[in-house]
């Protein structure tokens, strides 16, 4: 595995795979790496003959009072972890690489970053469209791979894609989770053991949700009163949003007859947690 530091070594080195045929699977990451990140990793290797990774910590998605400097950064586990799944590729840029002092360019996707962590979290999509935007700039990649864990991110990221004719394709892998349900995420590092236990009351929120949706409830008000009665049973936690929303463009529906995404935010402790479920429209739902 290459790892590389600089726009131009990157783009010279994906250039090169591209030129010898190799279809190029493209996996961006923040590091803290964990079995989710890993499964895309896996998912990309399956669909391409070359995989590029990268490992950023990306400032601009970060508002003023949240946790970029105390993110976990792991680099050299991180490392061996891609090394070991065969990834070709791993951009490693710094923060003044990949935004050059002076940089007044950001790409923006109107409304719909608004929408559920972009209430809550001024700014934090249009950092994410900005990086994303610059590394699909420099790898040029044919996949790209997202976790569905970060619906609200997919469906926005989707939305750039088509709108800017990027010939990328997004491809949405499933959410991996504990036994216990908990969704894997770097974020869980900084729950202590009392606040991990606490931290199960979303996934089980989503399948009070499910259940209902199961037994023919499609009410989007009844169902999200259902998930806040579950938060209610754990005081200790603070609920962000619980929102029922169209999975392509965020908006929110009365109904889930024909499917939906039910999303929600919380904090454990000063943690804040993200998941969600996709209702599908025979009224079923699932785990993606």
């Amino acid at each position: 595995m290459k790892v590389l530091e600089t726009v131009a070594q990157m783009r010279a080195a994906c250039d090169a795979l591209k030129r010898d045929g190799k279809r190029l699977g493209f996996v961006p990451t923040m590091g803290a790496l964990h079995a989710g990140h890993l499964s895309l990793v896996q998912a990309a290797r399956r669909q391409c003959q070359a995989v590029a990774a990268s490992i950023f910590v990306n400032p601009t998605q970060f508002g003023p009072n949240e946790d970029f400097s105390k993110y976990p950064r792991t680099f050299d586990r991180d490392q061996q972890l891609l090394e070991a799944e065969k990834v070709a590729l791993l951009f490693a840029p710094s923060v003044e690489e990949m935004y050059p002092p002076g940089s007044k360019t950001f790409v923006h996707v109107e409304e719909m970053s608004k929408k559920l962590c972009g209430k809550s979290r001024p700014g934090h999509f249009r950092g994410v469209t900005t990086v994303v935007n610059k590394l699909f700039n420099i790898v040029e990649p044919d996949l790209a791979f997202f976790g569905q864990k970060d619906a609200a991110q997919c469906a926005i990221l989707r939305r750039m894609v088509r709108d800017l004719a990027m010939s990328v394709e997004i491809i949405v892998c499933p959410i991996i989770r504990e036994p216990d349900g908990l969704a894997l995420s770097s974020r869980n590092a900084y729950l202590s053991p009392a606040e991990r236990k606490q931290a199960t009351i979303l996934h089980r929120a989503l399948m009070r949700v499910q259940s209902l949706a199961d037994k023919g409830e499609h009410s989007s008000e009844k169902l999200i009163a259902a998930a806040r009665d579950v938060f209610a049973e754990q005081p200790g936690v603070r609920v962000d949003y619980v929102e029922i929303v169209d999975r392509d463009t965020l908006d929110p529906v009365p109904d889930v007859s024909r499917g939906a995404l039910v999303a929600v935010a919380a904090f454990v402790g000063s943690t804040r947690l993200i998941d969600n479920i996709v209702l599908t429209a025979a009224g079923s739902a699932g785990h993606p």
